[in-house]
């Protein structure tokens, strides 16, 4: 049975069309992406499966006791609680016995000597039984300590917007639901976050609909793909790599119908021509054939960038940072970087989150003084600067007259020029758009559109702090192939591994001590090698210690009699340590020791295993194995 039907949904905002009569299916576990460019209605649509937005027409069924958890781009959520209060926040009975547990434990720790607190506790406890919570609450703990929240009491209002959207992320992963929805989860996650993601949502035991820029993300999550595309609702069975297959056979296929149509258009206005004015009704009825073959002309596709501009030649010197060095207050965010950026560079920055990788690229742009160390500007130098969070474009403008203050025209390389008007087309903005307001744009629009202002001017030196956040991934194809052409140099700040990959041939690691690392390839290149140390390092410490030699001491014979015994008895102690975590029920104190206690046995395990190993290849060359 299916988990979520629609049918015939529309919905519309001014004067265009969002759903135009969409209708799909949902099934049980099944991981769906969609796509399509912004302003075409994909968080709109999540808000009407979600039931905080209605539909002027259509109906969605499921189930009476269906459950969705969602995840907006910017959630909101109650600043005074706690982390753990936010994240156990649910109407499931799972989750309100986490919450009551909390909170209960938290007034114990307070006031330890009080018995209606101590009771509160014991009830919590039992609650916590009762619904087999314990487990729950140590995988929301896993889950916030996997997205980079360890202080569990911390206020969510204290919190930064990339905090609380991974807070509102922890949230919708622990909560019971049959279909979890994702508006563009890896928005603030750093690689290492976006891999475990990636890895926790392949497992994910309920249906997923998610909406994301990271092309390789979707190509591992997902098993579907939904299109939003000028009110139609596309669907392409398989991953993101297999959607790019079949949508290219089907525009490939719309090509040959549209020149179809423009050949009976071309002979239609031929006849016309000929025919004497006398036959009338015949020759209203070619008309109305003719006029009826316009209408059908399809829609906007992808814009294209394939040109040159013709920035200004960027001279010997571009720019060059020596011994940069910045603190917040006790803590050193940048420590002596140097960096030298030369014609032609493609730069690519990464690292975890808060290592100063923005703050780097305002001093290389001069929008911040370093504490230390020198920028050296090339004279030529004319940064185009695409930020994080720029908000002064001017909503009482029109998208067109925007623009038009970056410049009424560009020149390519070649010497053509293509107007204002064109580039707007070519950026997802058709004529039809170019006089709206900017304020009735979409979040996403807006970013396209202070893109284009910015490559308008015709910069020779782009700096991009997380161009993939909030551009949809049409918008960031089109950036990737102008990248690919632009004379220029490019330094993008990004947790994008499809991104960086594209366009970043040197990567620079922000790393938390204030330093980087330099790596020269790929960002998918430099995570395989970092994994391959990783595995490398469990080897060599795994390995064991082979001492050459032919004869074996009195010691190792000695203890080659008795280390199974020992490993036997390592055993036993396990299997009781197991024994008694499960009687201890709700005695967290007692958990605690336990847990040590197991920890300390395994090691043990271990070394005895590793030791054994050892001794059976010394026994085997002497010859005197059992």
């Amino acid at each position: 049975m299916s988990l979520l039907v629609a049918n015939d949904l529309r919905k519309t905002f001014g004067d265009k069309t969002l759903l135009d009569d969409v209708s799909f299916v949902i099934e049980p576990k099944q991981r769906i992406g969609l796509i399509g460019a912004n302003g075409t209605g994909k968080s709109t649509l999540l808000h009407v499966l979600a039931g905080t937005e209605g539909v002027e027409k259509g109906e969605i069924r499921h189930a009476n006791a269906f459950s969705i958890s969602y995840v907006e781009q910017e959630p909101v959520l109650e600043g005074e609680q706690s982390i753990l209060e936010a994240v156990y926040e649910g109407e499931a009975p799972v989750m309100r016995a986490l919450h009551d547990y909390d909170k209960a434990l938290r007034r114990f720790q307070e006031n330890p000597g009080d018995e209606k607190a101590e009771k509160n506790l014991y009830d919590a406890q039992a609650m916590m039984d009762a619904h087999d919570a314990w487990e729950a609450e140590t995988s929301a703990k896993t889950v916030l300590s996997k997205l980079g929240l360890s202080n569990y009491h911390a206020k969510v209002g204290e919190l930064s917007g990339g905090q609380e959207k991974r807070v509102a992320l922890a949230k919708a992963l622990i909560q019971p639901a049959d279909l979890l929805i994702l508006d563009e989860p890896t928005n603030h996650l750093d690689a290492s976050s976006i891999a475990w993601l990636e890895s926790y949502l392949t497992a994910y035991q309920g249906a997923l609909l998610l909406v994301t820029h990271d092309r390789y993300f979707l190509n591992r999550v997902t098993e579907a793909i939904f299109e939003l595309e000028h009110g139609n609702l596309h669907y392409y069975e398989g991953n993101y790599e297999t959607y790019l297959e079949k949508k290219a056979e089907r525009e490939a296929q719309a090509e040959q119908e549209e020149e179809k149509r423009q050949n009976t258009l071309r002979r239609e206005m031929a006849w016309l021509k000929r025919m004497p004015k006398a036959r009338g009704t015949k020759q209203k009825a070619r008309v109305d054939r003719v006029e009826a073959l316009k209408a059908d002309a399809p829609e906007q596709r992808e814009g294209t960038l394939d040109f040159v501009s013709d920035s200004k030649r960027l001279g010997k010197k571009v720019i060059e940072a020596t011994d940069i060095s910045k603190w917040y207050g006790d803590q050193k965010i940048l420590d002596g970087i140097s960096m030298r950026i030369d014609r032609g560079a493609r730069i690519g920055i990464t690292g975890e989150n808060g290592t100063g990788k923005s703050t780097f690229l305002h001093i290389l742009a001069g929008r911040l003084q370093a504490d230390s160390g020198v920028v050296d500007i090339g004279e030529t130098v004319r940064v185009g600067y695409f930020t994080q969070g720029e908000t002064d474009i001017d909503d009482s403008l029109r998208v067109l007259e925007y623009i038009r203050e970056g410049a009424e025209v560009i020149t390519t390389k070649d010497g053509a020029t293509i107007t204002a008007e064109q580039m707007l087309e070519r950026f997802l903005f058709p004529r039809s758009q170019q006089w709206t307001y900017v304020s009735r744009l979409s979040g996403g629009e807006r970013r396209r559109l202070y893109l284009l202002r910015i490559l308008m001017e015709e910069p020779n030196v782009l700096f991009l702090d997380e161009p993939t956040n909030n551009l949809d991934i049409p918008t960031l194809r089109l950036l990737e192939d102008y990248l690919a052409q632009f004379p220029g140099a490019v330094v993008s700040v990004s947790h994008d591994r499809y991104f960086l990959d594209r366009v970043a041939e040197r990567l620079l690691i922000f790393e938390s001590n204030g330093r980087i690392e330099r790596f020269h390839g790929r960002f998918e290149e430099y995570l395989e090698q970092q994994e391959a140390a990783k595995t490398d390092k469990k080897a060599v410490k795994k390995e064991p210690r082979r001492r050459p030699r032919k004869k074996v001491s009195y010691k190792d014979q000695q203890e080659w009699k008795t280390i199974e015994d020992t490993i036997d008895q390592l055993e036993q102690e396990q299997a009781e340590l197991e024994k008694e975590m499960a009687q201890a029920g709700s005695d967290s104190a007692r958990i605690q020791e336990l847990l040590k206690d197991q920890e300390t046995v395994a090691n043990e395990l271990e070394e005895a295993m590793e030791r054994w190993t050892e001794l059976a290849a010394v026994m085997e060359e002497s010859g005197q194995e059992k």
